[in-house]
This record gives C-alpha cells, structure tokens and sequence, in this order.
C-alpha cells in the first residue's frame, strides 16, 4: 500500500487549516452515514417478511447486525473527529508545543486511517444490503408476473 505511506507521509505537511477542512469533511460524510443507517433500518423494517420468505433469515440477521456494528462505530468516530477538532487549537495557538503538536498529527494520522477502513467497509455493507433488496424486488416481480397468467 503505496498510496497509503505517501498519504500519510503527506500529514506531516498539512497545516491546521487543512487538518480542520479535512475534519469538517469527515464529520460532514459521518453524519450523512448517520442518516443512512436510519434508511437502512427502515428498508430492512420494510422487507422483513420478504426476507423471512426467501429464507435468508440468518443472512438478513447478519446484514442487521452489521447495520448497527456500522452504527456503533459511526458514532465513535464522529465523537473522535469532534474531540479532535477541538483539539486544534495547540496548531493555532502561535505557542511552539512540539510534543503536543506531534500528537495532534499522528492523532490525524490515525483518524484518516480509521475512517478510510470504515468507509470501505461500510460501502461494502450498502452494497450487501442493496444486492439482498434488489434480489426481493426480483423475486416480487416474479411473482406478479406469474400471478398474472
């Protein structure tokens, strides 16, 4: 992973104002997943008895339960992005605090690893989540086509 050192390598030269625009985008992205995840809930309120008729019950139980894991840990890493927002002002404060400093950025580091692993994860978990809706949505048609002659 390449790209990764290099980004990485890259955080040691972002400055606050770069770490603060980059902290009100994950919050901004976090927030929007929030919503998400209520969608999700409904959606999977909405087809339960599909998904109990085509009998991936523990498949559907998995996908729920991976629902609220993503819930859980969205919720932890927008508290972590707000905690280290506030945290900004040792970069700002013009007081040379190396050490303080140091942390910050590898407090950055960490939170830009972080959200890239739950953001590749949770794009995994809507795309299970659409493929078991979109298989019902097929299964229904077929239904109603067969119903009709």
């Amino acid at each position: 992973m390449n790209t990764t050192q290099t980004h990485l390598r890259y955080v040691e030269w972002l400055n606050a104002e770069e770490m603060h625009k980059a902290s009100k985008e994950w919050l901004s992205e976090l927030n929007f997943i929030k919503d998400e995840h209520l969608f999700f809930e409904d959606l999977v309120t909405q087809f339960t008895s599909q998904l109990i008729a085509l009998g991936n019950f523990s498949s559907s139980k998995e996908i729920i339960d991976a629902i609220n894991r993503s819930q859980k840990q969205n919720n932890t890493l927008i508290e972590a992005v707000r905690i280290h927002e506030n945290k900004l002002q040792i970069m700002v404060d013009g007081i040379d605090e190396l050490e303080e400093e140091k942390a910050y950025i590898k407090e950055h580091r960490d939170l830009i690893i972080a959200i890239s692993e739950f953001l590749n994860e949770y794009k995994s978990l809507k795309t299970q989540l659409f493929n078991i809706i979109k298989m019902i949505k097929k299964e229904d048609k077929s239904r109603h086509l067969l119903d009709r002659k």
